[in-house]
């Protein structure tokens, strides 16, 4: 008996040793009594805590560390109205301050500004001629095929309405044709057109089979050459322009009417023929580019022009590259009755939109 009693002593004192091993183990880790006994952990989250605790830190007040996060952000969603995506911007409108925030009194560029440092004719007009003028007055010149060419262009609001939809504008285009590589003829200008402009302009603001009729201009026009007789040329119209857009597409349509003047003073009476009654211009942007095709004439007399023009993407600050190719009469005011194809090449600061 004293002997069973004796083997089962010994058999729970190794219990009772390992149990109060494993516990004094716990509490040590629930209760550390220093530095020391956090280093032995392996977990560095547990580890961190029990520095907190054995510096008498409570835990449980502290704020989670922020985790940082290296995925990238998810795109915003695209919005499922519509409406909601920006509409192109009106070329009409930018182009002659429909905006009502915009300056009631302004100067802005009006037709292309533009230089061409080349432009190549097939046929040179070295001795203009017109119904009044025997050819024999006007003295031969021996031209290059190629010169330069520039055109300045702006126009000023005089008055508007306060929602901006009612104004008056002048306006002034100067166009120069320079013999700059004829050294013989010690480089001069051979043709400058001048032509100021008055006009009433009015935004309709109707849709028409998809297209927005935005302009409604009518005006008085004066266009000359500044030179005397045998080679003076002038002519005055009354022109009206309308313009409808949709996007990056617009068409301006100009008819015009010419003011009659006397016999004995009209430099040019068959003016008509060759630039008929008006133009129509279509205009489109692309991709940073523009392009623009013009066309006139006079179907009587099966007499007209073509000009196509390309603008470029920015290449230098606001200067663009600029292609013009011309076809047909009237390629300024002393060419007015000769035909010829030119194509030009250089650098433009505004379109015609």
């Amino acid at each position: 008996m004293i002997n069973q009693v004796h083997r089962e002593h010994w058999i729970q004192s190794p219990l009772i040793a390992a149990t109060l091993l494993i516990g004094s183990s716990v509490g040590a880790h629930a209760a550390p009594s220093g530095n020391a006994d956090c280093k032995v952990i392996e977990d560095d989250e547990a580890r961190l805590a029990c520095y907190d605790r054995a510096s008498g830190v409570d835990v449980a007040a502290k704020p989670a560390p922020a985790r940082l996060s290296l995925l990238p952000r998810p795109p915003a969603p695209e919005p499922s109205d519509p409406s909601a995506v920006a509409a192109p911007a009106s070329l009409i409108d930018t182009a002659w301050g429909f905006d009502p925030a915009s300056p009631r009194y302004t100067i802005n560029l009006y037709r292309p500004n533009y230089l061409q440092f080349g432009r190549y004719t097939n046929k040179v007009n070295e001795q203009p001629s017109s119904p009044l003028i025997d050819p024999s007055e006007v003295p031969r010149q021996d031209l290059d095929p190629t010169e330069a060419r520039f055109q300045i262009s702006f126009k000023a609001r005089l008055w508007a309405t306060d929602d901006r939809r009612w104004g008056i504008w002048g306006a002034y285009t100067q166009q120069s044709q320079w013999q700059i590589y004829n050294g013989e003829l010690s480089r001069p200008f051979r043709e400058t057109n001048y032509m100021p402009e008055l006009m009433v302009s009015y935004r309709p603001g109707l849709s028409l089979g998809g297209f927005n009729w935005n302009l409604l201009n009518v005006g008085l026009n004066h266009q000359s050459n500044g030179r005397s007789d045998p080679t003076s040329r002038s002519w005055n119209r009354l022109i009206a322009e309308i313009g409808i857009e949709r996007g990056n597409f617009a068409l301006l349509v100009r008819p015009w009417y010419r003011i009659e003047e006397d016999v004995d003073e009209d430099d040019n009476p068959d003016i008509l023929d060759y630039y008929g009654h008006g133009d129509i211009t279509a205009v489109y942007k692309w991709r940073g580019n523009s392009f623009t095709l013009m066309g006139r004439g006079n179907p009587q007399t099966d007499k007209g022009a073509a000009q196509f023009t390309w603008t470029t993407r920015p290449i230098l600050g606001p200067l663009r590259g600029y292609v013009q190719a011309f076809t047909g009469y009237g390629d300024s005011l002393i060419d007015y009755n000769w035909k010829q194809s030119s194509i030009g090449i250089g650098v433009i600061l505004n379109d015609l939109l």
